[in-house]
């Protein structure tokens, strides 16, 4: 068998067999095909697309390029959640404690952000002490004793999607939606959870600019999860503004502590019900979205949720008083009000954009190794169709660095835009496949 035949066979538009893909990615894997034909045939993936049959076999051949997670020594039915990234998507520290304090066992494996999106472990570091490098044992024992773990992604998962999207990234072929779902679920299915819930964002501050895109991807997505023996959905949501108010590590995690005490309400509180009503009825743990919502909302009401985000917490070294006492989370040297400049309603925010005034103040990575600072980032006080008056508060820039601080200021007020009439705002969610 040779790469060149293979990549050959698909820039003419044939399908691959299951023995050539799985050649393909353990040559690639190995080391034994070069970076330039890898190049050439993701490129013609891209033009030419897979089918489902072509993308499951990527998929699988990826999930089987490294360790696999085998999730038997925890008992009941664990469920997993992946987002295609947002600004401001704090969604896993208020979601992950409502569906465990419902009695699923939440298994997750995380990473760290890059860029101007966040990432849900440096969001957990910023409990003082916690540890998300823990030992599989480790692991197993939490989500056994406690429901709920999170922990960093092992080195040795699915080293292939590690190759290739490093490739795909400098080669102008992250677009494909084939390479996209093999990338993605490859990770998900080398995990081992019996559910899989896709959180798949559309909008300006997401990778999926359109309804249309971000429905092909979710299709893609649950389909190959399925083909794959999963339970899966995906949930369409948009991201024409950030998710919620707080940008930036400990200041999500403020947030998301609020929403679990009750005290706030809105698109992130909305997101985090209706996947949770995906996992519950895709785990047989409710026959209704109805009955779900209701086991969902009770976790709030009652406390357990966020009793459940203390207890993992305290498992895995961190300050659990931190949940109850936010002021032990780290906090910025300065806070810097942003005022209006103009009056009217809000009619759109860059989402990307703010994302980038956080990484500008050191909330964001620029590269993998590059060291960012827990406290800072960004509050908004205004979204989309609220109306400001000029001089009246947009958000707060918190900093601990002035220059950057007032330099942000200005980079925030430019990601507004204001229009003298009302515009009906576009449904939060699109879609549930």
């Amino acid at each position: 068998m040779q790469m060149t035949d293979i990549i050959a066979k698909k820039r003419d538009g044939e399908e691959l067999s299951t023995e050539e893909i799985a050649y393909m990615i353990k040559g690639y894997t190995k080391g034994d095909i070069p970076d330039y034909q890898m190049s050439a045939m993701c490129m013609a993936i891209l033009l030419r697309g897979m089918s489902d049959r072509e993308t499951l076999d990527m998929t699988m051949s990826m999930t089987t390029s490294g360790e696999n997670l085998d999730l038997s020594p925890i008992e009941g039915i664990k469920v997993d959640k992946h987002s295609t990234g947002g600004v401001g998507d704090k969604t896993s520290l208020v979601l992950c404690p409502m569906v465990s304090a419902c009695g699923l066992k939440v298994a997750k494996m995380s990473g760290r952000g890059l860029g101007h999106t966040g990432g849900t472990i440096d969001k957990l570091e910023s409990f003082p002490g916690f540890n998300t490098n823990i030992s599989e044992e480790k692991f197993f024992e939490n989500v056994n004793k406690i429901g709920i773990s999170i922990m960093g992604q092992t080195a040795d998962l699915v080293p292939a999607d590690k190759k290739i999207y490093a490739l795909r990234d400098v080669t102008g072929t992250v677009p494909s939606i084939p390479l996209i779902v093999s990338s993605i679920m490859s990770k998900k299915l080398a995990s081992g959870s019996d559910v899989i819930v896709l959180d798949v964002k559309c909008g300006s501050g997401a990778f999926m600019k359109t309804k249309s895109q971000a429905k092909e991807l979710a299709r893609g997505l649950t389909r190959i999860g399925r083909l794959a023996g999963r339970k899966c959905a995906a949930v369409i949501t948009d991201m024409d503004q950030p998710l919620g108010y707080a940008v930036g590590n400990a200041l999500e995690v403020k947030e998301a502590i609020s929403v679990l005490r009750g005290q706030q309400k809105g698109d992130l509180l909305e997101l985090c019900l209706t996947l949770g009503t995906c996992m519950l009825t895709e785990a047989g743990f409710a026959e209704t979205k109805d009955e779900a919502r209701k086991m969902l909302r009770k976790t709030i009401k009652d406390g357990s949720a966020l009793k459940k985000l203390a207890q993992m917490v305290e498992a895995q070294g961190g300050d659990a008083r931190a949940v109850y006492d936010t002021s032990l989370l780290p906090e910025a040297k300065y806070k810097l009000p942003v005022y209006s400049t103009e009056s009217g309603y809000v009619r759109g925010i860059q989402a990307e954009q703010v994302g980038l005034v956080s990484m500008h103040l050191g909330g964001g990575r620029a590269t993998k190794d590059s060291v960012i600072d827990l406290a800072v980032g960004l509050v908004l006080d205004k979204k989309i169709g609220d109306h400001v008056d000029e001089g009246e508060l947009l958000g707060t820039i918190h900093a601990n660095d002035e220059k950057k601080a007032k330099e942000a200021v200005e980079l925030l007020r430019r990601c507004y835009r204001f229009s003298s009439e009302n515009h009906a705002r576009t449904p939060f969610i699109k879609g549930i496949i």
